[in-house]
């Protein structure tokens, strides 16, 4: 069927957005900003209400590039500058050290808290004629060549009922940006759309907040240990002594020191990570998940797309999954500027993505697992390789510009 003869068909929305993390939110509110989408009729659909995530403490790190992005939208004012990237190994020389002026910019990066985030973000898109369906989980899509029919469950809550509603939407363009959507199932001889690729790394992170005695005001950290990375993200505080902590180590051995007192786990930690920021003096917010890859091979099946971590879960050592995913929102909202709510346009969306979440993806994999290898030569690889780096600065340069910006085509 032409698309003249699909425009003559009935659409509740010509782009459905599931999923209301930032995100979500990003694309929803950059899609209604952009005067050559002005006359798209969007849906935001989520589970959860914005206020849900109001108190949320968790710390996320925006690159430079994701900040640069989200200004037309609006930043959480109470955002963490890191103006200095520290990365070395415990027990093995080798350490390298990025600095926002060596690239001439004012951050590399900033921590935000997830609720503060989300609740800049959903502040900018209430601002828009986005449709939100709040309380409301999707089902699996049914779609054909012309759009996709997406059943919806809608709680007692939101519509005042006692029991749950169902009605189903039909939509030109379905976004997944969270998983947990499944698309619909092709007959036997074709391929599974959105194959996955995915790897258990046999960690898990305990996370949480920290104090430590001797701060280094905006100075990110990476430390490689026998273990597992431990990452401490600036989060302010009095006398800037705030980290977010990411402890990656053994699931038996996550296991235990979740059992232990807040003294007896800063005590590990601090031997764990050294004394380069003094004691650690507190932890608040302790909690601990399994890590792994996942990556879908295919973002795209006829009028569905998934981006952000319904493309791909990361591990944590380099920070780049929310930064990843912005970057997908970001060149889906430009090609459904220039094409329209068509499969053309998620063509170019895919083309365009490419080559940015392979060497995203193939460098964070790469560093969780090079550096999660307790092996004597292996270490002393490592540390000519982080000193190399020093010595190399158009390598540093480049690594850092994908970190901070990815590949822009």
């Amino acid at each position: 069927m032409s698309d003249m003869q699909t425009s003559e068909q009935h659409f509740d929305y010509d782009v459905a957005i599931v999923g209301a993390g930032p995100v979500g939110l990003a694309l929803a509110g950059w899609l209604a900003r952009r005067s050559a989408t002005s006359r798209l009729s969007i849906a935001l659909i989520d589970a959860r209400t914005p206020e849900s995530a109001a108190g949320d403490p968790r710390a996320l790190a925006l690159s430079h590039g994701s900040l640069v992005m989200l200004q037309e939208l609006g930043v959480p004012a109470d955002s963490t500058p890191i103006r200095r990237i520290h990365v070395s190994q415990r027990g093995h020389f080798g350490r390298t050290l990025i600095e926002h002026d060596e690239h001439e910019l004012p951050e590399l990066g900033y921590v935000v808290r997830y609720g503060s985030l989300v609740g800049a973000l959903a502040n900018a898109v209430r601002a828009t004629s986005v449709h939100w369906l709040t309380n409301t989980s999707a089902l699996t899509p049914l779609q054909d060549q012309n759009g996709v029919t997406l059943p919806l469950r809608t709680s007692g809550q939101a519509t005042g009922q006692a029991a749950e509603s169902e009605r189903s939407i039909r939509v030109k363009m379905l976004v997944n940006t969270e998983g947990g959507l499944y698309q619909q199932k092709k007959p036997k001889d074709e391929p599974a759309p959105g194959h996955r690729r995915s790897r258990d790394y046999g960690q898990t992170a305990i996370v949480g907040t920290v104090s430590v005695s001797s701060p280094h005001p905006h100075v990110a950290w990476e430390r490689f240990t026998p273990e597992g990375p431990i990452a401490l993200l600036p989060c302010g505080g009095p006398r800037h002594a705030d980290y977010s902590l990411v402890w990656c180590v053994s699931p038996e051995e996550a296991a235990r020191r979740m059992e232990l007192s807040d003294e007896a786990l800063l005590t590990e930690l601090g031997h764990a990570f050294g004394t380069r920021m003094g004691q650690f003096t507190r932890i608040t917010g302790r909690a601990a998940f399994p890590l792994g890859l996942t990556v879908l091979h295919t973002l795209i099946d006829r009028r569905t797309v998934a981006i952000g971590n319904a493309a791909q879960t990361l591990h944590p050592v380099a920070g780049q999954g929310l930064n990843l995913g912005l970057r997908d929102a970001r060149a889906l909202t430009d090609a459904l500027s220039v094409d329209g709510p068509r499969p053309l346009a998620l063509a170019h969306f895919a083309q365009r993505r490419a080559l940015d979440r392979r060497l995203t993806i193939g460098a964070t994999d790469t560093l969780a697992r090079i550096f999660t290898v307790d092996f004597p030569p292996l270490a002393a690889m490592r540390g000519l390789a982080l000193t190399a780096l020093e010595f190399l600065p158009p390598v540093k340069t480049a690594l850092a510009r994908q970190m901070m910006f990815g590949q822009r085509r």
